[in-house]
């Protein structure tokens, strides 16, 4: 990627610099080799650099290899957030058909569940 604000840190990973994007919170890293960031999709790499401007970024905002565009976050994006001052995008969770990526928002308790884990997940799936 030729921009001033994106270096190549290591043979796998760039960087996007908070300076390439006005309200940054932190780099954006990008696990790509010389061959696949050949073929990263300019608008994908501009949503991983909007990931990191959302409020509560905890660390980088992430993009697997896999990255392409997709609905404001990108698909092969990944990102933690603060529980308090952060957000939850649903695109972030998975807009993906096909995906295997889900949010499920329940009051049981993970001790309660764990024995049964995998007969949620086949009930589930």
């Amino acid at each position: 990627m030729s921009h001033p604000d994106i270096r190549r840190l290591d043979a796998y990973r760039l960087e996007i610099l908070p300076s390439y994007k006005r309200g940054m919170h932190a780099s954006a890293i990008v696990y790509a080799d010389e061959a696949l960031e050949r073929l990263l999709e300019p608008a994908a790499i501009e949503q991983t650099a909007n990931t990191a401007t959302l409020p509560g970024l905890a660390g980088h905002a992430l993009a697997m290899p896999d990255i392409h565009t997709g609905y404001g976050f990108p698909i092969g994006g990944v990102a933690a957030f603060d529980a308090r001052t952060g957000v939850i995008s649903p695109g972030g969770v998975g807009y993906d058909i096909n995906c295997g990526v889900r949010l499920l928002a329940t009051s049981l308790e993970s001790r309660l569940l764990r024995p049964e884990l995998g007969e949620l997940a086949a009930a589930l799936h």
